[in-house]
């Protein structure tokens, strides 16, 4: 199939409502007739004035000039003021065409066509056909559907620029096989758009001038699970539907003509941003022309879109027997290597040989006196810690630890987390990171399901399997000191080993651990050290939990480059003024933050200060709303500090793709994630895994370096994630996430394609909170969703749940202990509210446009018989206890009383920021975050806040 361009870009005008009729004529056709009935005086009274232009064309009417200068005639609309009718005789060597362009308000299609019969002699104008022309200027100015302004642009469409109002459209010829008719052709089409946009039901535009004058609609569900081509052609032959008042029209649409004397333009702009014109010759084939709005399809999707419809059509209308719509599927082959080349498949990867400790212990052989990492008081060189790293690593193998056994590791954050951590390592074994704050029955979760031998923590009450070696950092650095160390086994521990196992959250209730071997962490360093420049001169913070992926890129980027690593503790994690001073203090040049934790920065502005020795920001671990970012480079350069946007995952080592985020990118909204990092690919697929091209919405899927090993301990799970390429032979992983490729081979993040969430940068499976909930005594059925109160304030997003009682004895307090028990503090839902009935719609999904909003005042509940713990008594507006109800109330989007909690009313650790940033800002003394969750409830902060004005003073 081949794909021409026809003509040059036609600028749109203000009379793009015309419409055109192409009449062909022989070649003895008399002009001075037709000049003659258009100087009549009904014919001037109708078209007051309209003249006869003849121009001669020096070629035959087949020759490409010929047809260029028929279609730009065609195409040029009417200037306003003038006669409602032009005609245009081009005189060829072999034939003529009259070409009549006139305004569809004042002259309908079947007035157009009237006035084509009497101007070539088919009608007299006493005819009384003739009377629709006469009439002509008495009809009613028709609703503009001609016009594009109340179309859709396809999301896909990719435009080379973003104007606000359109600016031309070009056409394509497509070349369509014999076999392909008017029905394989409106299929075809629909399962492309259903492709392309990532939906299975689909609208078609569709105009027939001789069925019907104004366009109508073609809805169309693919069903590709189900469905074969047999069905969908039946539905592809029904008849159109009438457009609803207002409805806007489709993205795409086609426009049916039939060979013959005349051609007719109903719109001379595209009447749909994609529109397909569809001309059926006289021995039944199709010959097919695409016209697209520049403003709303690139010129290369629409090539794109062009041949990937040609190939659907061909294959539907092959009538090669019964086949499923899932076997229909143009990207194959080269075509489909092509798009693959494109999405980073075949970029040198980098190395990966050796492991983690390995690299590290170079490090300390070559920089042995280098600052390695500070941690309040503690400051250790690369030889100090290497000592420590080794002494404890003999105290592991002293307890029993073999290369490949799995090591727990539950520390605050500090210098023993390091020093352990790189310790397993140095044993041959992998660990597994769980944090302290975690709930108890979490903890004993990963611990059993990891089958952990040894774990390393100081919590005296942790709940360890049976048979386990609970152990303390200090006790196994003291027999570390006494014990033997022996030589490990050349590949214990190697690139191939096991580095690590984070659980994250799990959509059938229980989280999952995911494998990642040394050589995906090296490899993810070697990939950004020289675009990062990232190198010994460079300060970073470990500000994540170590059971949060982030924290291996912040630990082993730093330590692996020759960096020095500032270990943050929790407490200043949760208060910005703090974190701030350290930040400044310690003259950190790379931060990485999720943008929920970031927005909080910028919100205190102390970072944007130009003595700070920031160079680099990373961004990940959730979506980035570049809008955010308006406030900082209003008062910083690109120049003097880069932000970096960066897309991953778990299962593929914690970044996969970079994107610098300029001005011009906070200006646009721009969603983009980049490019993939060298040695990673990421092509974009269909519910079915099938390659989709540039500009189609789909799932986003990743290869190459990153890609982890496996889900521990679920093989059912890791086939249906880790999946193998049949278009490559390799192992991707699909991950969920929604995205389009872009034309440069950068990607866009559009979302979850599933139920996970990710909430101030955790991934959340709401799955998992829903089974925890319906685990809870007294509940029969619940639901959880995400709500955004502030689209500005990522802070203000938070989950809410809904419990339905099996009986009467349901306590609220009781489910939410419960949730606390088993379910880390960031997937506790911030509000709970119980429901007679878990609403759902006419096909048994929830319904959330019938959830209440638990914010709202009681009486809001009772469209859905919701029951919420009544308010208590209210507070007097005395100062400080009026400030501080005043301020939680405002953030929080409801009333506050005496003894609501902060936390039970929405808030979250971003929240506290906030509330104690505005609560400063109103004169009241400062209180750390640390105070606010011990003094969570209002009677008790205010109590507080009253003490320390007293002490103030």
């Amino acid at each position: 199939m081949t794909i021409r361009a026809i003509t040059d870009t036609v600028p749109l005008q203000p009379g793009a409502a015309c419409h055109s009729l192409a009449v062909r004529l022989a070649l003895g056709f008399e002009a001075e007739r037709t000049r003659e009935r258009l100087a009549e005086a009904d014919m001037q009274t109708v078209y007051g004035g309209a003249k006869l232009w003849t121009t001669r064309v020096h070629a035959r009417v087949a020759a490409p000039e010929a047809q260029r200068r028929r279609a730009a005639e065609a195409a040029r609309p009417i200037r306003a003021g003038v006669a409602p009718l032009r005609a245009v005789l081009l005189r060829y060597d072999d034939a003529h065409d009259l070409i009549l362009v006139a305004d569809r308000s004042r002259v309908p299609l079947p007035s157009l066509r009237q006035a084509a019969a009497v101007l070539t002699s088919l009608l007299t104008s006493e005819d009384p056909a003739s009377g629709a022309v006469l009439a002509c200027d008495m009809l009613p100015e028709p609703a503009p559907d001609s016009g594009r302004g109340d179309a859709l642009r396809p999301a896909w469409g990719l435009p080379d620029h973003h104007d606000a109002s359109p600016t031309g459209w070009t056409s394509l010829n497509l070349a369509l096989e014999s076999a392909i008719d008017r029905t394989s052709l409106t299929g075809a089409t629909a399962l492309t758009v259903a492709r392309y946009s990532g939906e299975e039901t689909v609208r078609l535009g569709t105009l027939d001038p001789a069925e019907h004058p104004e366009p109508r609609v073609i809805t169309l569900t693919t069903y590709e699970g189900r469905h074969d081509v047999s069905d969908l052609l039946a539905r592809a032959a029904a008849r159109p539907e009438e457009r609803t008042d207002h409805e806007p029209l489709p993205s795409v649409g086609i426009i049916h003509t039939k060979e013959g004397r005349e051609e007719y333009e109903p719109t001379l702009g595209p009447l749909f941003p994609l529109t397909l014109r569809v001309t059926e010759r006289a021995d039944g084939t199709l010959d097919a022309i695409c016209r697209f709005e520049e403003a709303a399809v690139s010129r290369t999707i629409a090539e794109q879109f062009c041949s990937y419809l040609a190939g659907v059509a061909a294959q539907l209308g092959s009538g090669t027997g019964r086949r499923l719509l899932t076997e229909v599927d143009p990207l194959t082959g080269d075509t489909a290597r092509d798009i693959l080349a494109l999405g980073g498949l075949g970029t040198t990867a980098p190395p990966s040989d050796g492991a983690i400790h390995q690299r590290f212990a170079e490090i300390a052989r070559t920089s042995p006196h280098a600052t390695c990492l500070t941690a309040g008081s503690t400051r250790l060189t690369y030889q100090e810690l290497d000592s420590r790293a080794e002494i404890c690593a003999a105290g592991l193998r002293d307890l029993g630890v073999a290369p490949g056994d799995l090591v727990g590791v539950c520390l605050e954050r500090d210098a023993d987390l390091v020093v352990v951590l790189l310790a397993v390592l140095k044993a041959g074994a992998a660990y597994v990171p769980m944090d302290t704050r975690h709930p108890v029955e979490r903890l004993r979760y990963t611990a059993a399901d990891a089958g952990l031998c040894v774990v390393v923590t100081t919590l005296d009450t942790f709940p360890a399997p049976d048979g386990a070696v609970v152990v303390s950092p200090a006790d196994v650095a003291e027999r570390g000191t006494a014990a033997p160390s022996p030589e490990l086994e050349p590949s214990a521990g190697g690139a191939a080993g096991t580095a690590y196992v984070i659980y994250t959250s799990g959509s059938t209730g229980r989280p999952k651990g995911v494998v990642v071997p040394h050589r995906n962490v090296i490899a993810l360093v070697e990939a950004t050290t020289a675009d990062l420049r990232l190198g010994p001169d460079d300060t970073w913070t470990l500000f994540h939990s170590s059971a949060f992926d982030f924290s291996v890129w912040e630990m082993w980027g730093c330590l692996l480059t020759g960096g020095r690593l500032v270990v943050v503790p929790y407490w200043v994690t949760r208060d910005t003024d703090e974190f701030c001073k350290l930040v400044l203090t310690e003259r950190v040049t790379v931060l990485n933050q999720t943008p929920s934790a970031f927005s909080q920065l910028l919100h205190a502005g102390r970072l944007q200060e130009r003595d700070t020795a920031l160079r680099l920001i990373v961004f990940g671990g959730e979506p980035l709303d570049t809008g955010m970012l308006g406030a900082w480079y209003a008062r910083r350069s690109p120049a003097h500090c880069r932000l970096v946007n960066m897309f991953g995952i778990t299962e593929t080592t914690v970044h996969v793709t970079s994107h610098t985020v300029t001005p011009k990118d906070v200006a646009s909204g721009s969603r983009s994630v980049g490019r993939p990092l060298p040695g990673w690919h990421v092509s974009v697929r269909d519910t079915h895994g099938r390659l989709l091209p540039p500009g189609a919405i789909g799932e986003l899927c990743v290869g190459g370096a990153g890609v982890a090993d496996r889900y521990l301990g679920k093989p059912d799970l890791t086939a249906e994630r880790f999946v193998h390429d049949p278009v490559t032979g390799e192992l991707i992983y699909r991950s969920g996430d929604q995205g389009r490729m872009r034309l440069d081979g950068s990607f866009d993040h559009l979302g979850r394609l599933d139920n996970q969430v990710k909430v101030r940068g955790y991934r959340i499976e709401l799955d998992e909170i829903r089974a925890a909930l319906i685990d809870s005594s007294g509940v029969s059925a619940a639901a959880v969703v995400v709500r955004q109160d502030d689209p500005a304030n990522p802070a203000s997003r938070r989950l809410d749940g809904y419990v339905a009682a099996a009986d009467d004895t349901l306590d609220l307090d009781a489910v939410q202990a419960r949730l606390r028990a088993v379910l880390p503090d960031y997937m506790v839902p911030s509000t709970l509210t119980r429901l007679t009935e878990i609403p759902l719609t006419i096909n048994g999904k929830l319904d959330t446009t019938r959830l209440p909003d638990p914010r709202a005042a009681a009486t809001r509940l009772s469209a859905v018989s919701a029951e919420v713990a009544p308010q208590t008594a209210r507070v007097s507006p005395a100062d400080p206890a009026a400030t501080v109800i005043r301020v939680w109330s405002a953030l929080l989007k409801t009333e506050v009383g005496l003894d609501d909690n902060f936390f039970k009313l929405g808030g979250n650790s971003l929240m506290v920021v906030q509330a104690l940033a505005a609560l400063r800002a109103e004169g009241l003394p400062k209180v750390s975050p640390r105070e606010l969750y011990r003094n969570s409830t209002a009677r008790q902060f205010i109590s507080l806040v009253q003490q320390l004005t007293e002490t103030s003073h």
